[in-house]
């Protein structure tokens, strides 16, 4: 268990930016673009699950858990803010978020699941959020291009998921889940999340002209198949999942510790999050 540090970016989203927000890429920008239209609902989804995780634990059981679910649900729910924020010029743009209605759709359809099923299906959105957020960090030639406030607005939110990679699976397992149905819901988020990006890119990509285009196709591959692309170069991690004995906290988490540190000038640190009761 660890306390998770509550920050409040110092950034300006008041001001418009273009489509092709990511240096003018139409590839990148759409599919950051359908990334971020996904952050408020699922954050609220992490933020629920985990709360709701803490509460039925036996009281004595909370105590090890309570000031890191504070930290996580003030970070999720600065994520869900400036994440809204960030959308609200997309859907001036033209945009339209199908992947938060489709969203919103599965969770009322699934809402009458167990509770270990919803903290599954937490923990393993995070581990992907976790393995992307790192490569992120790796790869910030990734946002080359875009203005700095944009760029920060990403590396942060990838600071901050790997920072707290480890929440949601140890109170899965805090709650009695067992393995086989942690792989179970895991092979069901790979699907469902890498179907829902991918259909909200391409959308994204449909209202900017840019589907058709070779340039568009050619940024895809290097983003995400080339030879340490956010998918193929994470393939590994991805399976480290998979195993018996596996835990978030097996990964490294250095350059997210780095990057907090070199940018403090970036954000203000408020604290613990309220009570999670």
């Amino acid at each position: 268990m660890s306390d998770l540090v509550v920050r409040r970016l110092l950034i300006d989203l008041s001001t418009p930016f273009a489509v092709r927000w990511n240096g003018g890429d139409a590839f990148r920008s759409a599919f950051f673009s359908a990334l971020s239209m996904s952050f408020p609902v699922g954050e609220q989804y992490f933020i629920d699950s985990v709360r709701t995780g803490l509460k039925s634990l036996p009281e004595e059981k909370r105590a090890p858990f309570a000031a890191e679910v504070q930290g996580f649900i003030g970070q999720e729910a600065t994520h869900r803010r400036i994440h809204g924020l960030f959308n609200e010029h997309l859907i001036a743009q033209g945009l339209s978020n199908e992947i938060e209605r489709r969203g919103l759709r599965r969770l009322k359809a699934n809402a009458h699941r167990d509770l270990r099923i919803h903290l599954a299906a937490t923990a393993a959105t995070e581990h992907f959020t976790a393995l992307f957020a790192d490569w992120m960090l790796r790869h910030p030639e990734a946002l080359e291009g875009s203005e700095p406030r944009l760029q920060t607005l990403w590396l942060w939110h990838s600071a901050e998921e790997s920072e707290h990679r480890c929440t949601a699976f140890d109170m899965y397992q805090a709650c009695g889940g067992n393995h086989l149905w942690r792989l179970r819901v895991f092979r069901y988020i790979t699907i469902t999340f890498l179907s829902d990006v991918t259909r909200q890119t391409v959308r994204n990509l449909w209202q900017d002209r840019a589907l058709f285009k070779m340039s568009t196709w050619r940024s895809a591959w290097q983003l995400l198949f080339s030879k340490d692309g956010m998918l193929r170069g994470n393939y590994s991690q991805w399976c480290d999942y998979n195993r018996e004995d596996f835990h978030p906290s097996q990964h490294d988490a250095s350059r997210s510790q780095q990057w907090l540190l070199d940018n403090a000038a970036q954000f203000s640190v408020v604290g613990a999050a309220s009570p999670a009761t």
